[in-house]
């Protein structure tokens, strides 16, 4: 299952900062706040290394197509780059360099040896086959050449890519590898099948990750998820198993939006049986037979009590931020508000779990993964959730505390615990020569 996409209307695209713009923005609030030291505020205002391919692939019909591949890499002080390729037509250098960053933040928040990467492949995947898809990834993979492995930079799942995509360029980078080296290779991606080294449970990890940093939330002001109603932008991996988990402890979904239309159902729509839909209707809610239709552009405004964008970055600004009706936003996407729409939600006493934080689930899912590649081992679900129950808590009590003692918001106090520990590690180390 790959994740679903949503944009608003172009119409509303000029009142979005820019993606680096808000990168910049969050990191420059919690630099001032700790008062980062000058010198590695520079370090980490840039990244290391930004990687541009261009590569051609013969299409199904005989066509040569180019491509255009990109891999920033923004810091590696606590360990190899981590990070996931999308494949969309909004890839570009910038976004690839905003999301490098936002993944090493994420990556120290959730206490891991790990630094920060993303990219991907500015294409639009429905327009091609399985095996053009397939050719394409292996191109690509092929490409990047020196620039991923397994103690270097290690990719992943992200948008309108999945576990089969991770198997291509695994069996495509081992085959790049001397014969006795390829075996020992099998980490240089995560996200994997289960059959081909993948984590079980990997599947469900970043929603299962949305959903119990919910459920932390609530369990704070002393109150459960029985009876709170949600709605998810994007129904895709991410969108549908934070549904799922979060149904499970009683609370009810009530709308939903993906690339192609909205949802409404205030009596609520079960979760099984609108994915089941999707499933046998190419992706799409559309004529969904247990909700109306809904305005598209008046979603964020629907009554409920917990917003859950899983889609693109971007999606609440200014222009809508005033229409949020939830009390508590998790921010199952990247990026997903930015600074002008925070500032509205913020000051109208709306929480927001910040994304490093609430989708960390999956990185987390993923370095269970490598360790389990590199010592030769198999973990079962039943070993998995629980480690990952504990992570995540760790992680959420960090942010909660240091947002409590420091009168912040969560968005703040994450970057702010995150930047110390790779501040701490350059004191430490010291910077060569």
């Amino acid at each position: 299952m790959t994740t679903m996409t949503t944009e608003l209307p172009r119409e509303k695209a000029k009142s979005k900062r820019g993606v680096m713009d808000n990168v910049m923005a969050q990191f420059n609030t919690a630099a001032d706040r700790i008062n980062l030291n000058p010198n590695i505020r520079k370090i980490l205002k840039i990244t290391n290394n930004e990687i541009i391919v261009h590569f051609p692939v013969k299409m199904d019909n005989g066509d040569m197509e180019i491509f255009t591949g990109y891999r920033v890499q923004h810091n590696n002080a606590l360990g190899p780059y981590k990070g996931g390729l999308r494949y969309h037509p909004t890839v570009d250098i910038d976004a690839a360099k905003a999301l490098a960053m936002w993944m090493t933040w994420k990556t120290s928040l959730a206490g891991l040896p790990y630094g920060g990467g993303k990219g991907g492949i500015q294409i639009d995947p429905s327009k091609y086959s399985q095996s053009e898809l397939e050719r394409i990834t292996r191109r690509f993979t092929f490409a990047l050449a020196d620039n991923i492995g397994p103690e270097h930079d290690i990719p992943a799942p992200d948008v309108n890519t999945n576990s089969q995509t991770m198997a291509w360029i695994a069996d495509t980078y081992m085959s790049t590898r001397p014969p006795a080296e390829r075996t020992a290779n099998q980490h240089v991606v995560t996200g994997k099948p289960d059959g081909s080294g993948g984590l079980e449970g990997r599947d469900r990890a970043t929603g299962y990750g949305v959903f119990l940093t919910i459920k932390f939330w609530f369990e704070r002001k002393n109150e459960t998820l029985e009876g709170k109603t949600f709605i998810v932008q994007g129904f895709g991996n991410v969108g549908y198993w934070a549904s799922h988990f979060l149904e499970g402890e009683g609370a009810k979904l009530v709308a939903v939006q993906d690339a192609f239309g909205s949802i409404e159902n205030q009596n609520g729509i079960k979760v099984e049986d609108l994915f089941n839909y999707t499933e046998s209707n190419n992706g799409s809610l559309v004529n969904f037979p247990d909700a109306e239709a809904s305005n598209k552009d008046e979603f964020f405004g629907t009554e409920c009590d917990i917003c859950i964008p899983a889609a693109l970055g971007g999606q609440i600004t200014k222009d809508n931020a005033m229409t949020v009706k939830a009390t508590l936003v998790a921010e199952g996407a990247n990026g997903p508000t930015d600074v002008d729409g925070e500032k509205i939600l913020i000051e109208r006493g709306v929480t927001i779990i910040p994304d490093i934080l609430c989708n960390s689930g999956g990185v987390v899912a993923s370095y269970f993964e490598w360790l389990q590649n590199r010592n030769g081992e198999f973990w079962q679900l039943d070993e998995v959730m629980p480690k990952l129950d504990k992570k995540l808590l760790e992680s959420f009590n960090k942010v909660y505390e240091y947002s409590e003692k420091e009168a912040m918001d969560f968005r703040t106090a994450a970057y702010c615990i995150a930047i110390k520990r790779i501040e701490k590690a350059y004191i430490q180390r010291g910077i060569f020569p």
